[in-house]
């Protein structure tokens, strides 16, 4: 077996998840991670495969088989005439994204990270902003996947769309992922405006902003009444990429660098917080730039954090917004990181944070070491009282009676789980609390 070695301590990106397997494996193909799950069902343990680790809950955690995904990497085809590219699921984003442009291919729409695997990306349900254009998971065309009895099963909306409805967003419980098929489109450009914006007029004119533009996001700096405002639009061209200073500026300096010691001086002594982020929420300047799709929607993250983000109807985000900074107005918190929103049409997985519904998302963070609970709780509380549904691979409290109500398929998702994983092969503890035993 390649890579099967013993067993290290695994920890996931924030720091916040260690587990200790009884075993690694780092298969190299599909029929390698099929024989490490049929050894795995022979010693009777669990299964789980792991991405790149930018989940901040247990959801990879395991005691058992750890699949690691270093080796299942790569582009198996593109096929132009369907307009879709195939790839190991271990292959990280960043990978995709700069192969399908030397093939003059996009994704659609990404998230703002991409150091995921796409196998990771897709079933935690990863997504970034989009007016007509959803999640990662939502431009999945085929999967294919490893079940419990160690058989490959591929799906789509045509070979055993039951499976495919629910495994795009799967959350490692019905199989491992060992490839993906995404639709893709020919490479185009997005104009870029971002530009600071007073809370309160962001808040006013939410719906106009999301109306007029095809991809609309925006950040309010808790303590302040300051907010920046990002729209991505198509764009006939011609590139026009920030300068290579400025651009050095805002995204690693001022984005990794500065905020690297902000955030450690807000840490050390959290009653600064409040008047940094004034400060530091007035530094920013309006920028407009255009450059091809993963150069817009991606920026680097080096500063690490822990993040809990819920998935509201659309209508009522602005709401809730006004409620988190009313909260944090009248509390004794210090918060230093941005207070992100972001939105996606409605889609048909099952378990999509905007199954069936328009959405809008609202994340909120805490610099890595600083106590969370106080404020997550009590925005979680906000959150949950709007019907909220919390983002898989991000920290939240709630369990399989919580999101049997949030959920109106989620029946459907349990009742596939019992069919292809009848043994749980593929259960752990963040399992059985999202899904039920």
């Amino acid at each position: 077996m390649s890579g099967a070695n013993g067993s290290s301590t695994w920890r996931n990106w924030a720091g916040n998840i260690t587990a200790r397997p009884a075993r690694d494996v780092s298969p190299a193909s599909a029929a390698e991670l099929a024989e490490a799950v049929r050894r795995a069902a022979e010693d009777g343990l669990t299964v789980k495969a792991v991405g790149t680790g930018h989940s901040f809950t247990a959801a990879a955690a395991t005691d058992g088989v750890l699949i690691r995904p270093d080796l299942l990497t790569g582009i198996r085809e593109i096929d132009r005439a369907a307009m879709t590219v195939t790839v190991e699921a271990g292959t990280p984003l960043k990978r995709l994204n700069a192969a399908l442009a030397r093939e003059g291919l996009s994704l659609t729409n990404m998230g703002d990270i991409m150091e995921q695997t796409v196998a990771g990306a897709t079933s935690t349900g990863t997504h970034g902003t989009g007016r007509d254009s959803a999640s990662i998971a939502a431009q999945i065309k085929g999967l294919e996947l490893v079940t419990a009895d160690g058989s490959l099963l591929t799906c789509s909306e045509k070979e055993n769309p039951d499976v495919f409805a629910a495994a795009r967003i799967g959350l490692g419980a019905l199989g491992v992922v060992t490839a993906i098929t995404f639709a893709v489109e020919p490479v185009f450009l997005l104009t870029a405006r971002e530009e600071p914006m007073a809370f309160d007029k962001v808040t006013a004119e939410f719906d106009a902003l999301f109306a007029e533009n095809e991809h609309f996001e925006f950040y309010w700096f808790p303590h302040t009444g300051n907010c920046n405002t990002k729209r991505n639009n198509r764009s006939a061209g011609p590139a026009a990429p920030p300068g290579r200073l400025s651009g050095w500026m805002e995204d690693e300096f001022m984005s990794n660098g500065l905020f690297q010691v902000v955030c450690s001086l807000g840490r050390a002594v959290p009653a600064t917080i409040p008047s940094i982020a004034k400060v530091s929420s007035r530094a920013l300047s309006a920028r407009t730039y255009t450059d091809i799709p993963y150069k817009v929607f991606t920026s680097p993250r080096r500063v690490r954090f822990v993040e809990m983000e819920y998935a509201l109807p659309r209508e009522a985000v602005v709401g809730a917004l006004r409620e988190v900074k009313a909260l944090v107005e009248r509390s004794p918190l210090r918060i230093s990181f941005p207070v992100e929103v972001r939105t996606a049409p409605a889609d048909d997985i099952a378990l999509s944070t905007a199954s069936g519904r328009e959405t809008a998302y609202i994340a909120v963070h805490m610099y890595k070491g600083t106590p969370y609970q106080a404020y997550f709780t009590a925005v979680e509380r906000i959150m949950t009282a709007h019907a909220g549904r919390p983002h898989w691979g991000k920290v939240h409290t709630r369990d399989a009676a919580y999101f049997a109500e949030a959920y109106p398929r989620f029946a459907e998702f349990t009742a596939l789980r019992d069919r292809l994983d009848p043994e749980r092969r593929f259960a752990n503890a963040y399992l059985r609390r999202v899904l039920g035993e």
